[in-house]
């Protein structure tokens, strides 16, 4: 459902992504974990055709990335860093404008957004301008977005910032019962999340994966220590590529 293939970036002199490889199939949750300024983002970035890799590609339901952009974003849901809104909007227009754009007829739109409204839990603001919203509301503004069109693919830049503890709960288990027939990549910073939730884990540090197992067999790898010291072990100058 998703492969990245050799992927790069550079930024003038610095190499961000270094021939990142990885797929990740229907039904799986990966946790796409690293330091700040690891090359998370940026990956995530070149998956969803944000920004185009200068070498490698990806590729999203069969269709390139980069040669056939189009047919791979319309099968993409994809939450940023941020969550970048229209903030003179409601969320219940915003929804509407997104579904436009993916021109879903008007009985599709109309079902689809109650049904994310509810998934989502946004009925208390669906008519306040989003600039007066909480930052939590704002990052469940930003997931509806994201899943509203049903998408077959979710690549998701920590969905749950900004997020209460009931509400990591409840989109924990939204993302949950969404893998059964989605493939679905997580950035996040929340090592708790990746035991939770995550079916598998990707970590990477200066631009490479160290590390792609599942969460489990990490935990059987480094006996005795927790996510946070596996984190911190892996991620060190010292931690092995090969691990």
């Amino acid at each position: 459902m998703i492969e990245a293939r050799k992927l790069s970036k550079w930024y003038g002199s610095l190499l961000a992504v270094d021939d990142v490889s990885f797929r990740v199939e229907r039904g799986e949750i990966l946790g796409f974990l690293g330091p700040n300024g690891a090359g998370k983002t940026t990956t995530m970035r070149m998956l969803a055709g944000f920004i185009l890799s200068d070498s490698g590609s990806a590729h999203v339901c069969g269709f390139g990335v980069s040669d056939d952009p189009l047919s791979a974003k319309a099968c993409i849901g994809y939450l940023p860093e941020g969550a970048p809104l229209y903030g003179d909007m409601t969320p219940a227009n915003l929804l509407k404008f997104a579904l436009m754009l993916r021109r879903l007829p008007r009985k599709e739109r109309t079902e689809r957004i109650n049904a994310v409204i509810s998934s989502v839990e946004l009925h208390e603001v669906l008519h306040r301008p989003i600039h007066t919203l909480s930052k939590g509301f704002k990052r469940r503004v930003a997931l509806a977005q994201a899943i509203a069109h049903d998408p077959d693919v979710l690549i998701l830049d920590e969905p749950t910032d900004g997020l209460d503890p009931n509400q990591k709960y409840e989109v924990r288990a939204l993302l949950r019962s969404l893998a059964r027939d989605k493939a679905i990549i997580i950035s996040t910073h929340a090592l708790e999340e990746v035991e939770a939730l995550c079916t598998r884990a990707v970590v990477i540090a200066q631009g490479r994966i160290r590390v792609d197992d599942t969460p489990s067999n990490l935990r059987m790898m480094y006996q005795g220590s927790t996510m946070e010291e596996i984190f911190r072990i892996i991620t060190s100058e010292k931690g092995k590529v090969d691990k």
